[in-house]
């Protein structure tokens, strides 16, 4: 299996964080957040990983990342998306790069604590389809929500007002070579963008779409609010201790001690 990261896009509601630089070279604790999906790839298992990136800094990543090395890679692929055409457009640009086999595709900006592997080796294993990773959040209104019956998916609801079950699409998909021909017969939304929830909807009426949940946290960073919660959820997990709070520290300033 190969690997997709896409980290494209403006990143207008980190403004005016990203009016000089991507919003996937922002720091997450101690390293660029382009840091933690390229490790979650690589820890399951995979070393053919293409960036997809794009705007004005896009040269960056290759300033940053070079060939891969520091994270045990022999080779990185970077390729250029004009625009902002959405997700499913990010990935058509992978079609030469994937070259038949399945990919595991992981937007820029979701953090995960533990491995994906063993969800990665399933997928491999099955041999065709889709799989999506759920994870159950507070806030599901915000995502595309995922509606479960009898341990199968049976409908996936983009940023809806009521939702069905308080699990959510995250931002980390496997797709059989299949994907690309139906990226193919996607029309623009009224975003004028090439929506992944239909590309998975494609994959459901199929019957071709199984899921797993995530083990461990799991956030994105698209947002001022979860770019702090992604730096909080990583020093936690290193250093082992909670972020003192603001009277905290203030108090530790003013300890005569």
């Amino acid at each position: 299996m190969k690997g997709v990261v896409l980290a494209g896009g403006l990143g207008k509601r980190l403004e005016p964080l990203t009016r000089i630089t991507n919003k996937h070279l922002l720091p997450i604790y101690d390293r660029p957040m382009i840091y933690y999906p390229l490790q979650t790839l690589v820890e399951a298992g995979i070393s053919e990983i293409l960036i997809v990136t794009g705007g004005a800094n896009a040269g960056d990543f290759l300033r940053l990342l070079g060939n891969g090395s520091e994270f045990g890679l022999k080779h990185l692929d970077y390729t250029y998306q004009r625009g902002e055409g959405g997700i499913a457009e990010a990935l058509r640009l992978a079609e030469h790069f994937a070259a038949g086999q399945p990919l595991v595709v992981i937007l820029g900006d979701n953090i995960v604590e533990r491995s994906i592997k063993p969800f990665v080796e399933r997928f491999a294993a099955a041999g065709r389809g889709a799989k999506i990773l759920l994870k159950e959040v507070e806030d599901p209104w915000r995502f595309g929500v995922a509606e479960l019956r009898d341990g199968r998916i049976v409908g996936i609801e983009e940023k809806p007002a009521r939702p069905k079950s308080s699990y959510i699409v995250t931002g980390i998909y496997l797709y059989d070579a299949k994907v690309f021909d139906i990226i193919r017969t996607l029309q623009p939304s009224g975003r004028g963008e090439l929506e992944i929830t239909d590309v998975n909807s494609v994959y459901l009426q199929r019957g071709e779409m199984t899921y797993d949940i995530l083990d461990g946290w799991w956030t994105d960073a698209g947002l001022p609010e979860t770019l702090y919660r992604a730096t909080t959820l990583v020093r936690e997990g290193i250093l082992g201790q909670p972020i003192p709070s603001i009277r905290d520290s203030q108090s530790a300033i003013h300890d005569p001690r």
